[in-house]
This record gives structure tokens, C-alpha cells and sequence, in this order.
């Protein structure tokens, strides 16, 4: 039996792309092991079919956090027996580079997003120069890798001479419990920069209908104070953190939900969005930029509002728009129905173990 070992820095409750990923894997025949970052107030670990392992540092954010983190995670995977180890992200790149030299194992980078273009980084120069130049000496040295569309992986071929796979990040296909629209709009998701909350949540001046927003992050101090700031606390709720499971109860009530990013970066601009597919599993809308991969799913599949002004006075004109046009709504909630046959996992999944076998063959 392979066994195979994925890195992240995250929280691994709540890491519904990995317990996917790493579920697939262990139900085809792998003992697989998901390693993170253990928060000091973090819930218990919640049984899966893969083992998981945390990993405890005394520094908490910032590139103390990054280099603590790193040099734990490279002595964890030198001791730990593996055939595979796979870097989710750029921030677990280098110790599994390191490691699987070492020890004579393959590696695999999954590259979700171009990290290096993410708003905390690429409008940081200093920041940005230091992951860039990870990104040039790791990368090259990956010859298996995935990443989550088309435009990511030419990227990729073009900078580094890498021929990655396409493997989206899809919900998994369930039966769908039809649920009478409640009086919310709904944001699940990571609450970071470059998520347009600076101008989304100002919005809701002139919008009746509250926003729950589900999820944290780096962003998460700064919405509580936009809020505090336009007096909105009886129309835009954070919500906190839900697990995977309760997450799917809530989100098919809601009556669409929000995808938004800022055109600060490629990795926004690109992006394929977790969130964009579990509306769609969930039945229900979304108001979305009108960047190059949701245009194009738009186009075949008719399941979001897209949008190029991200101005606070246009969302709420739009939302405003969209909550008034119910034909519109009910139309797209059918959609979405029809698009969830065709987008989940189990087609992904097929493409993944192919790709595994693959690398050991």
C-alpha cells in the first residue's frame, strides 16, 4: 500500500478541497496522511477515513509563523515513511522538496491558486520577491503537479516548463433536499484580502435583505470594523466557522450567494473559487465577477449574476436588481440543478486516481 502525505498550513476541519482529495485516495488504496497547522483555539479533530496530523508553533502569523512552521514540517517528513509527499500551495513547497530528496520519494505540487499573485502578496514587494523566488527554484523541481483550470496551468508551462493536470475542485454530488428560500444572501468562504468585503459590505447601506458571511481569515478584524463603521450590525452577520457538514444544511436556504474578487492579481483573476461550485451543489444563485473561468461555465451553464463593477454603489444597485427579479432567480436555482450533474466530483475524482496511478506506474 503507497502511502502518501499532503502538507497544508490551514485548519484541517474545515479544509473541504483536502478531506475530499485525501478521501478519494484512501478509499482507492492509499494510506494517506493530511498534516496542518495546529491553532491554539482549534476544535477537536473530526474522524475521517485518511489520518491526519497537526503540528503545533509557538509563532502564530507573519514569516516567523512561515519559517517555524517550514522547519518543523521538513524534520516531521524526514522521519516520517512515505512514498509520495504532495505540497498543497507554495507555503509547504520547500520542506517537501527538501524531504522527498532526501529520502528518495516522489512529490507532487498542488497549486490551487498562483499564490504568488494573491492580493496579501503580490502588492507587497518585499513579500512578493521572497515567494516569487521559492516559486522559481521549487516549481522546476516538480515535475507532477495539478492545478485547478486551464489558464493556471498554461501559467505554469509557460514560466516553468511544467506540464501540469487539470484537477478542479469540485463538491462532491449528493441529493439535493429542495428548501424554500430564507430572507438572506450568503459568503462562505475564507474572509481575506482581495475579496471585495471593502466595497461589498458598504453596500448593504441600501440593501434590505441581510448578508450572513460564513468563514475567517486574514480580512476577518477589518470586516468587523467596516461594519462597526457604516452602522450595519442588524444587516451584515459574521457568522463564524462552520464544519463542512453544517455548512451544506445552511447554504441551500439562503436566497444566492456572493463570489467577489479584486482584479489585483492573476490568482484573482483566475480563479476557481471553492465556493463558486458549492452554491451550485447547494441549489441556489451567485453573484459573481466576471472573470475568464466563470464566464466561460456561465456560458454553458446559466448559474450566476456576473459582474464587472465592484464599486459599493454598483453591487447594491445590482443586488437590489437580483432580489427583485424572482423569475430570474428560480430560473438560475434550475440551473443549477442541471450544472451539478455535470460539475462534481466524481467526475474530477476519476481524473485524480488516474493521475496517481499514473505517477507510480
Amino acid at each position: 500500500m503507497k502511502r502518501l502525505v499532503f502538507t497544508v498550513t490551514n485548519e484541517l476541519t474545515f479544509d473541504q478541497r483536502m478531506i475530499r482529495i485525501c478521501t478519494s485516495l484512501q478509499n482507492a488504496g492509499y494510506q494517506v496522511l493530511l498534516v496542518g497547522r495546529k491553532y491554539s483555539s482549534t476544535a477537536p479533530l473530526q474522524q475521517q477515513p485518511f489520518a491526519q496530523k497537526r503540528i503545533a508553533c509557538f509563532f502564530k502569523k507573519g514569516a516567523a509563523f512561515y519559517l517555524e512552521y517550514n522547519i518543523r514540517l521538513f524534520f516531521y517528513l524526514l522521519f516520517k515513511k512515505s512514498d509520495l509527499l504532495c505540497a498543497i500551495d507554495l507555503d509547504t513547497i520547500l520542506p517537501c522538496l527538501f524531504a522527498s530528496k532526501i529520502r528518495g520519494t516522489k512529490r507532487v505540487y498542488d497549486a490551487h491558486e498562483l499564490f504568488c499573485e494573491m492580493k496579501e502578496i503580490v502588492t507587497r514587494k518585499k513579500i512578493y520577491k521572497v515567494w516569487k523566488g521559492i516559486e522559481k527554484f521549487a516549481v522546476p523541481r516538480f515535475t507532477y503537479g495539478y492545478t485547478v483550470n486551464e489558464e493556471i496551468q498554461q501559467i505554469f508551462k509557460r514560466e516553468y516548463n511544467v506540464d501540469y493536470k487539470v484537477i478542479r475542485s469540485i463538491s462532491v454530488l449528493r441529493k439535493l433536499v429542495p428548501q424554500s428560500p430564507e430572507n438572506f444572501i450568503i459568503y462562505q468562504g475564507a474572509v481575506n484580502e482581495g475579496r471585495s468585503f471593502e466595497t461589498l459590505i458598504p453596500a448593504f447601506k441600501y440593501i434590505n435583505t441581510p448578508l450572513h458571511i460564513y468563514g475567517d481569515g486574514n480580512f476577518f478584524d477589518e470586516a468587523k470594523q467596516l461594519i462597526k463603521k457604516y452602522g450595519l450590525e442588524e444587516k451584515v452577520y459574521l457568522m463564524g466557522k462552520l464544519k463542512p457538514d453544517q455548512l451544506r444544511e445552511v447554504t441551500p436556504k439562503a436566497l444566492f450567494g456572493i463570489t467577489l474578487f479584486e482584479n489585483n492579481g492573476l490568482s484573482n483573476y483566475y480563479s476557481l473559487a471553492n465556493r463558486f461550485f458549492d452554491y451550485i451543489h447547494a441549489g441556489i444563485p451567485q453573484l459573481c465577477v466576471k472573470y475568464p473561468v466563470y464566464k466561460r461555465i456561465n456560458e454553458q451553464f446559466e448559474v450566476a449574476f456576473l459582474t464587472e463593477d465592484l464599486s459599493s454603489e454598483s453591487l447594491s444597485k445590482t443586488i437590489n436588481s437580483i432580489l427583485a427579479d424572482t423569475g430570474a432567480l428560480t430560473r438560475l436555482r434550475q440551473n443549477c440543478v442541471e450544472a451539478r450533474k455535470f460539475y462534481n466530483w466524481q467526475t474530477e475524482e476519476k481524473k485524480l486516481l488516474d493521475y496517481y496511478k499514473e505517477i507510480f506506474e
